[in-house]
């Protein structure tokens, strides 16, 4: 890897969108005038429209837009506009007016924060031809200014009238925007930032084939070669390894050029300005100028219907499975937090810090994930973020078929048609009144502690593990729980329970009222499942066995689960750890989807409803033609065969008109001639 070798041709961007502000007669259409003629202009217009400056103007080979402005009251609107558009903003100041320089820190710099522009910042200090050389250098006046403004990327003068370093001014701020200082390298500390060193990390490992942790010559050759379109000469070489050696001496050893080494040689490009060659490599192996991977890198193999999940194939287990063997440094079965810090070293960030993947899976007493542990992470992970999933599992050194790695499901409603769920993670939402232990279940499943101590769930919390079934299946559960306040925004969305391939019910057991209000949230989410058509499996759930029951329970929980029709209530304990269970019954439950179906008493005669009319069906046809003109033939003929059940089943006018309004029909022409029909005794009379 040579600092002197060209980067190749930048073609990530269509065009860079430059605007130039700052105090009027500072020098901002003069500045672009001189870079796109070459030349001072004897008269200046106030404002010059946009000028173009051709690709072939830099090596880069990126075409330049620049935007001149007005710095006048009346224009404010459009400079904002400008500045909320820009790619890059160049800001000026007159070398030879001090109270503009000034302002650079007391108005524009600020006032560019305030209007929220995240763009890189080129000062530049204009009329440097008028400059008095008393003056404070340029790196005395701006350092201050810089230590407080980190969004400006470097600071220049020039002299439009002895094109003096107006071309350079440009080619900075075209630079700023395709190779940032700010996601590389903190200026503060002078090295580089953890997300780069990740990347280049996660670079490194890819190109050390031999995994001795060096790059030897013909490896460091085929980076090259990678990278940069050109081999390096044996002199070339030798005269890398010498620079680091001289500096760093850990950076080389008998293999090669050690990562250490790596990374020494990309924070001395960009000490020396050379930026291009770290975010050409970089960009190279697929980054972004976050330091991800670019969205076209991430397939999009995860289009699915809403009732449709994301899994884990196979191919990636069995990856996974080398993975976690690779980096149990011990070799006592488990993965340290230091060992899953190491295996994410090479993510822009460790995915399992956060919500909701933190204290989601089991650990031991040491905060070691086990290998069940680590996969239903992965599980929970692919689940909820799919995405998210494919893009870690290439950061961690997956380079096989995107596509090999997933398994998009079957979809739910068929699931209920075959009377089998084939999924092998499943998804359990809790429900339930506050302190009825539903945190104390999702803990019991990930194998925590009972904790006397209540604290309430103000938001969705996650937790998954695997659950092993009579016959040695396993399957991995995933419970996600809802808080009470959280039902209603959760069921405003119609696909909500989409997801869900059960949902449970906890309610304390001693508690009449956790009853009553676990009672509730069924209803409401059977009711949902009912007029949405995601119908999910129910299970009831009575926590905190081991203290005595309310005096009505046994009769409520029987007369709740009769009129559901769903399974009586499990009992819990989950402070004496008796579970009864539990997560074996949920699975069950989840893998049967047409059983355990709560029924509300509106879904009840929507049902009967629905199997009279089926019944009627084959009868009604053939009467059908003879009863109704044929200009009526053509409407709603689930309407026809309503007021047919009417007659055969001995229906009342009042029993028409809700079951019309129930099936949401407003033609109100039929709804007048379908009651005249059931007033006419001659018509009951033909029947």
């Amino acid at each position: 890897m040579s600092a002197s070798t060209p980067p190749p041709s930048f073609v990530g961007r269509a065009g860079v969108r430059i605007v130039v502000v700052g105090d009027q007669g500072t020098g901002k259409s003069s500045l672009i005038i001189a870079v796109a003629t070459e030349s001072f202009p004897e008269n200046v217009p106030h404002v010059l429209p946009p000028t173009r400056l051709p690709a072939d103007y830099y090596p880069d080979r990126v075409p330049l837009t620049i935007i001149d402005t007005s710095s006048s009251p009346a224009s404010k609107a459009s400079l904002v506009a400008e500045c909320q558009a820009a790619d890059v903003i160049v800001l000026t100041y007159a070398c030879d007016r001090p109270a503009s320089l000034d302002r650079l820190s007391s108005y524009w710099l600020p006032e560019l924060r305030r209007l929220e522009v995240k763009v890189p910042v080129i000062v530049v200090g204009c009329k440097l031809d008028l400059r008095d050389e008393q003056q404070s250098s340029l790196d005395q006046v701006m350092s201050p200014i810089m230590q407080q403004f980190r969004e400006i990327e470097t600071c220049i003068e020039c002299s439009s009238l002895r094109q003096i370093q107006v071309p350079e001014v440009f080619y900075y701020a075209q630079k700023a925007v395709l190779h940032p200082t700010s996601p590389l390298f903190d200026q503060e500390t002078q090295s580089l930032k953890p997300r780069c060193v990740r990347a280049l990390k996660r670079i490194f490992i890819l190109c050390d084939h031999d995994r001795d942790g060096a790059l030897s010559d013909a490896e460091l050759n085929d980076f090259q070669v990678r990278c940069f379109n050109a081999p390096l000469q044996p002199s070339e070489i030798v005269g890398v390894q010498k620079v680091v050696q001289e500096k760093m001496p850990e950076g080389v050893n008998e293999h090669g050029l050690t990562l250490t080494g790596f990374l020494f040689l990309h924070a001395l490009f960009i000490e020396k300005g050379r930026l291009e060659t770290t975010w050409t490599v970089l960009r190279k192996f697929g980054y972004d100028n976050d330091l991800k991977l670019r969205d076209d890198l991430l397939p999009p193999i995860f289009k699915r219907a809403p009732d449709q999940s994301v899994e884990l194939a196979n191919e990636a287990i069995e990856f996974l499975r080398g993975i976690f063997l690779m980096f149990d440094s011990d070799n006592d079965g488990a993965l340290q937090p230091a060992d899953i810090d190491d295996l994410f070293s090479t993510a822009p960030d460790s995915p399992w810090s956060e919500y909701p993947y933190k204290d989601a899976a089991e650990r031991n007493v040491l905060g070691g994930l086990s290998f069940e542990g680590f996969l239903s992470q992965w599980a929970l992970m692919t689940l909820l973020d799919p995405v998210a999933s494919l893009a870690n599992l290439i950061y961690i050194g997956y380079t096989s078929d995107s596509a090999l790695a997933f398994h998009i499901t079957r979809r739910r409603r068929q699931d209920r048609k075959k009377q089998q769920s084939q999924r092998n993670v499943l998804q359990c939402f809790v429900f339930g009144p506050k302190n009825a232990g539903k945190s104390a279940l999702l803990g019991s499943l990930i194998g925590r502690t009972f904790s006397e101590k209540y604290t309430p769930t103000t938001s969705e919390r996650f937790a998954a593990n695997v659950v092993e079934l009579p016959g040695g299946i396993k399957k991995t559960l995933v419970m996600r729980e809802i808080p009470e306040d959280s039902v209603k925004k959760l069921l405003s969305n119609k696909e909500s329970l989409a997801a869900c391939d059960i949902a449970v019910f906890v309610h304390d057991s001693s508690d009449a009222s956790s009853f009553n209000k676990a009672t509730e949230l069924l209803i409401q989410i059977a009711t949902r499942g009912e007029n949405s058509g995601f119908e999910v499996p129910c299970l009831i759930i009575s926590s905190k066995d081991d203290l005595d029951p309310y005096p009505l329970a046994i009769q409520d929980s029987t007369r709740v689960s009769q009129d559901m029709g769903i399974e009586t209530p499990i009992p819990v304990s989950l402070k004496l750890r008796d579970l009864n269970n539990v997560f074996s019954r949920i699975v069950t439950a989840a893998q049967h989807p047409h059983l355990s179906i709560p029924e509300t008493e509106v879904g009840r005669h929507r049902k009967q409803f629905r199997r009279l009319v089926n019944r009627s069906l084959i009868l009604f046809d053939a009467f059908m033609p003879c009863l109704f003109p044929v200009e009526y033939l053509h409407k709603a003929s689930s309407l026809f065969y309503t007021i047919f059940i009417i007659f055969c089943y001995d229906l009342e006018i009042n029993h028409l008109l809700c079951l019309l309004f129930l099936e949401e029909f407003y033609d109100f022409e039929i709804v007048e001639m379908l009651i005249f029909l059931v007033k006419c005794k001659g018509f009951v009379d033909i029947m």
